[in-house]
């Protein structure tokens, strides 16, 4: 260290100071302001993109509420669709069955007023039947009592004794 200090020169502490500033100088305008320019717009760059992270995370954030709002209104208005379904079918379903009720108490009217005409029908042709095999008895009866004259006779006799006692 002390042959440093007795060798030591002004001149050359100068001239090298000097070069040493200049060299500072050119550093800074030569490498330090672009590194440091580099190293700004880097840095400007990542805020931005950590900015843009933010922006992104916070707008899918958004989009993801969103859609849970889309799926909850979807799921509701299925279930109203589903209950509205449901109701037109029940509502189909009692009209076809009223409907079905009417056509059958029509067809059981109609089949008891058809049995009921068939049974008046049968009803008049068994009287009919009923007439005509009396008259036909009737006639069998009068024509064997009236083949005899005598019995002719008696029952003209009994006829007019009846015709005035009433």
């Amino acid at each position: 260290m002390e042959k440093l200090i007795n060798d030591f020169s002004f001149g050359l502490f100068f001239w090298q100071m000097i070069l040493f500033v200049l060299l500072l100088l050119l550093l800074k305008k030569f490498a330090w302001g672009p590194i440091l320019s580099a190293l700004n717009d880097r840095e400007e760059g990542i805020k931005d993109a950590l900015d843009s992270a933010e922006k992104a995370r916070l707008e899918m954030q958004n989009l993801q509420s969103d859609n849970q709002k889309l799926l909850q209104e979807a799921r509701s208005e299925r279930e109203a669709m589903i209950k509205e379904a449901r109701e037109i079918k029940e509502t189909m379903i009692s009209d076809a069955k009223e409907e079905a009720k009417t056509e059958a108490d029509k067809m059981i009217m109609n089949a008891q007023a058809a049995i009921e005409s068939e049974k008046k029908s049968a009803i008049a042709e068994i009287k009919n039947q009923v007439a005509s095999l009396s008259i036909d008895i009737a006639e069998k009866v009068v024509k064997s009592e009236l083949a005899d004259k005598d019995k002719q006779l008696k029952l003209v006799e009994s006829m007019l004794n009846d015709a005035t006692l009433n």
